[in-house]
C-alpha cells in the first residue's frame, strides 16, 4: 500500500524539514573529502529516515540521522559518543544551533555556509525563525514514499554496466536520485539556480547524463522525473507510459506519484518510465554502446 501525501497538505512541515537537511547535508559536505558531481554530499535511505552515512573525523566516523520513527536527531560517533534532541517543536534558528551543540559535544568541530541553497528567498539558519513546523506523521509519511522510490530506483540502477552515481538523496531539491552517465563530457551547465554557485552545477553537470528520481514535487503528491543533460533534440517528443508527461515547465519528463499509487501494477509502471525515458536519451544522443548497454537482470 503506497502512502498518500499531498504536496498542498505538508508545504510548512516540507519547507521546514528540506531546511533542516540542508544544515546536516552541509556538515557531511564539510567534514567529506570531495567526490564528482558533489556525490560526498547527499544523504541516504536509512531503516530509520535519512541519514549522512559515514562521516570521517579525527580518531574515527560520525554519522548524522533523522530519525522519522522516533522523530528525533540522532548523532553518533564510532568511539560511543551519541546525542540526540527531538524534532517537533524547533525553528530552523534553534535546530541548527542545537545541532552544532550536539556537534560540540561529541568533540566535533564543523564550520559551514550558514545560509541555505537551491531557494527563492535564503535566510541564514541562524535568523530563521519563519520555519518552524514539524507534523510526526506527515514527516514519515514522506520518508515512506521516498522508500518507495528507492526500492525502484535501485533496480533500475541494476540494469546499467556503465557509470552510474548510487540511490541518494539531495538535500538542495529535496530529490532522491539516481543518474547514468554515457561516458562523454557535457557542454558547461549555464547555472541560474536560485542561490547556488554556477561552479555547483558546472560540476554537477560536467558529463553527459540521463537522471532519474523523486522529489515532492511535480504532482498533487510528488513525482517521479526523469531528464537528460544536455536533452538531445526530440527528447521531449519521445514516447512514455499513459499518465507520464513532459513538463516544459521543468525540462523533464513526469510521472505523478498519485497516478502511480492508482495503477494496477504501480512497479511496472514506474520501471517503464524509468526504461522509456533513459532509452530515449541514450538513444536519441547516440550514446556509446559499451556505456549503455543493459546489464542482464538473475
Amino acid at each position: 500500500m503506497r502512502t498518500e501525501l499531498t504536496v498542498a497538505s505538508w508545504q510548512a512541515t516540507r519547507d521546514t524539514l528540506h531546511l533542516w537537511t540542508q544544515v546536516v547535508g552541509k556538515i557531511r559536505m564539510a567534514l567529506t573529502p570531495p567526490v564528482n558531481h558533489w556525490w560526498h554530499v547527499t544523504l541516504y535511505l536509512s531503516a530509520r529516515g535519512l541519514s549522512t552515512g559515514p562521516i570521517p573525523v579525527a580518531g574515527g566516523i560520525l554519522d548524522i540521522e533523522f530519525d522519522f520513527l522516533e522523530h528525533e536527531l540522532v548523532l553518533r560517533t564510532s568511539d560511543g559518543g551519541r546525542h540526540s534532541f527531538p524534532l517537533a517543536g524547533k525553528s530552523v534558528a534553534q535546530f541548527y544551533e542545537e545541532t552544532l551543540a550536539a556537534l560540540g559535544s561529541l568533540g566535533v568541530d564543523v564550520s559551514i555556509h550558514p545560509v541555505p541553497n537551491e531557494v527563492e528567498v535564503a535566510i541564514p539558519f541562524a535568523d530563521d525563525t519563519t520555519h518552524c513546523t514539524y507534523v510526526p506523521e506527515q514527516a514519515q509519511a514522506f520518508w515512506r514514499q521516498l522508500i518507495d522510490a528507492q526500492r525502484l530506483l535501485q533496480r533500475f540502477r541494476s540494469g546499467f554496466v556503465g557509470k552510474v552515481s548510487p540511490v541518494h538523496y539531495f538535500w538542495g531539491a529535496m530529490d532522491l536520485a539516481v543518474t547514468r552517465f554515457s561516458g562523454r563530457t557535457a557542454p558547461a551547465h549555464p547555472g541560474g539556480v536560485p542561490n547556488c554557485p554556477d561552479r555547483v552545477m558546472v560540476e554537477g553537470y560536467s558529463h553527459e547524463i540521463s537522471s532519474a528520481g523523486f522529489w515532492p514535487g511535480g504532482g498533487a503528491e510528488g513525482a517521479y522525473y526523469s531528464y537528460a543533460y544536455p536533452a538531445p533534440a526530440g527528447f521531449a517528443e519521445a514516447p512514455v507510459p499513459d499518465g507520464a508527461f513532459f513538463s516544459e515547465e521543468f525540462g523533464e519528463f513526469l510521472l505523478p506519484y498519485e497516478t502511480v499509487r492508482r495503477s494496477p501494477d504501480p512497479d511496472a509502471l514506474v520501471l517503464e518510465f524509468l526504461e522509456a525515458t533513459y532509452a530515449a536519451a541514450a538513444r536519441l544522443g547516440e550514446w556509446p554502446l559499451a556505456q549503455g548497454a543493459p546489464r542482464g537482470r538473475a
